[in-house]
């Protein structure tokens, strides 16, 4: 193993050469206390930066084995030691100088969410970091004197203060341990309950603004309708109490600006753990629960949609239904579809992003017109839950026919919840009842096989010495979508997606799937990359090689919701 003097050795040896003489630096230095890894050295100083890493023993690190022991603890405890290396490594980005993007010294700053990421690892106590260095330059000549400012001066504040328990703040890691075994508690409370959703009392709902997901300052606190109201005895917190979203069908109501659809969205991101203080650190929500909108023009392939669209005008098969740009109806029912094939219990809609035709139909429509191929969600959303045990919470503001069909309705009223059931089951005294089940219940087919082709499966390179074939490249653009080789996927509408990193692993995911998995159904290209992450690693999905910072997992609905899209 080269110590970190050859290191010191060999950058004063390159100082002042041309910029690819940096390249010869790549492999693993011992520093003592940590092993630096220079896994990938950028060709330019204008290029992107250097791929790094750190590896730190567990007797450095020196966490108790209660901290990484469990899935849920381990991933806390990663999440909590990447924002302690941010903070650090944020106080020296671009503090060493030069030209292009000389002294960058970045890692990936999570947002509210406690995601498993590529940036942090903990395996049996042993913590690994991966991060970005900007290898400085002046002009395109090596300036190695900065970097070895940033890899002798920096880097070793980063590791002591950012990853080693010793220089934690008193009590910080128990602390976030203990959130993350209540959350866990409350998330086994739910099956035990029959429970679709907990909503702590004092919870903090609104965020910030359309831009930021931190919580909004002067926001009210949330209290949970007394008829609704249950206590949960956390292992760590003690009692807590809150609002119980029982399994089945729950409308949520009101008017415009009550905080309907802010409710929903808390609902939405509760499959999701989130850091202390964000205020929603108690909402849970069933983990499978997949928010259903219509997606005007979204790709659809051989998705059965037949249990709500049928006898199409052109004669169209909607048990095997393809199209390249379908209507909101039809997208919403090939949403559904493929969530129920992902296994999903929950379905969570709001009436503003639904297709209005797709949802509910009148009597007066229906004596009208005659020819209808939809079969309105109305009629099938209480055989979802009677014969398949999915449940629903949908937000509605001008439709009462659900509240025909609602084992409960909470009220939205300044962001404050209230139990109308009651008052809703009164109202519907002596009006029509509208259809609410019809004919032909079944649940959709699957086994679908997903279309991996492309115009290249991999490109050939020529190399001074013949053609090799070179992967496809991958390329995300924004949190939203991506590219692997030729083809583009917008995953704009697939509402769960929370971090960049989720769509640039489920980019890396299609393409280990093109090389590794094409011709499989659905399920099977995700149950094979399930079990690859579980086996090596959320890294293994990049298929070999350098494992770069900046992957997030996703969910198995989102993986779906991705090749489906695909």
């Amino acid at each position: 193993m080269r110590t970190s003097e050859e290191l010191r050795a060999a950058l004063r040896a390159i100082d002042r050469r041309s910029y690819p003489a940096y390249k010869s630096l790549a492999g693993s230095w011992s520093f003592g206390r940590y092993l630096l890894n220079i896994e990938h050295v950028q060709g330019d100083p204008f290029a992107a930066p250097s791929q790094l890493s750190v590896d730190v023993d567990a007797r450095t690190a020196g966490y108790p084995a209660g901290c990484w022991e469990s899935p849920w603890n381990r991933t806390a405890l990663e999440d909590w030691l990447l924002r302690r290396f941010a903070r650090q490594a944020g106080r020296f980005s671009r503090q060493a100088k030069g030209s292009g993007k000389s002294g960058v010294l970045a890692v990936t700053v999570p947002g509210q969410e406690v995601l498993e990421r590529t940036d942090c690892e903990v395996r049996g106590g042993a913590v690994t970091v991966r991060f970005e260095v900007g290898f400085p330059a002046n002009g395109r000549t090596i300036n190695a004197r900065e970097l070895e400012k940033i890899l002798f001066d920096f880097l070793p504040v980063c590791v002591e203060q950012g990853l080693l328990y010793a220089t934690a703040p008193k009590g910080e890691a128990a602390r976030v341990i203990a959130l993350a075994e209540d959350r866990h508690f409350i998330r086994e409370e739910l099956k035990r309950l029959d429970l679709a959703a907990f909503v702590a009392n004092g919870s903090i709902l609104p965020r910030e603004s359309g831009v930021s997901d931190r919580p909004m300052g002067d926001a009210v606190p949330f209290q949970s309708p007394e008829e609704l109201a249950v206590t949960l005895e956390l292992p760590h917190r003690g009692p807590v109490r809150g609002m119980g979203v029982r399994r089945g069908i729950t409308l949520i109501a009101g008017g415009g600006y009550h905080g309907k659809s802010t409710l929903l969205k808390a609902l939405e991101r509760g499959v999701y753990d989130h850091i202390a203080g964000d205020g929603r650190e108690y909402v849970v929500t069933d983990d499978t629960a997949v928010k259903i909108r219509a997606e005007d023009g979204r790709k659809v392939t051989d998705t059965d949609i037949s249990l709500f669209i049928n006898h199409l005008p052109s004669g169209r098969d909607t048990a095997r239904f393809s199209t390249l740009d379908a209507s909101g109806s039809t997208s919403q029912a090939a949403n559904i579809a493929e969530a129920l094939e992902a296994d999903s219990r929950v379905l969570l809609m709001d009436e503003d992003t639904s297709a209005t035709n797709f949802m509910v139909r009148d009597e007066l429509m229906k004596s009208v017109i005659e020819q209808e191929p939809i079969t309105p969600f109305l009629e099938r959303a209480l055989d979802l839950w009677r014969e398949a045990g999915i449940s629903l919470i949908l937000v509605v503001g001008s439709c009462g026919a659900y509240f025909h069909i609602a084992d409960r309705v909470i009220q939205m009223d300044a962001y404050r919840a209230k139990d109308i059931t009651t008052r809703a089951k009164a109202a519907l005294e002596g009006r029509p009842v509208p259809a609410l089940s019809a004919p032909g219940f079944h649940l959709p087919a699957g086994q679908r096989a997903v279309d991996l082709s492309g115009a290249s499966q991999t490109r050939k390179n020529y190399r001074g010495d013949g053609y090799r074939q070179e992967r496809l490249k991958v390329r995300r653009s924004g949190k939203t979508a991506f590219s692997v080789g030729d083809r583009e996927l917008d995953l704009r509408y697939v509402e769960q997606l929370v971090d960049a990193g989720q769509t640039q692993a489920l980019a890396y995911m299609v393409r280990y799937a093109r090389e590794n998995l094409a011709g499989r159904p659905v399920e099977e290209v995700v149950a094979a990359l399930r079990h690859l992450m579980e086996e090596r690693g959320l890294g293994a999905v990049c298929g070999g090689g350098v494992v770069p910072a900046g992957l997030t997992r996703p969910r198995v609905q989102e993986m779906f919701a991705c090749f489906d899209r695909y």
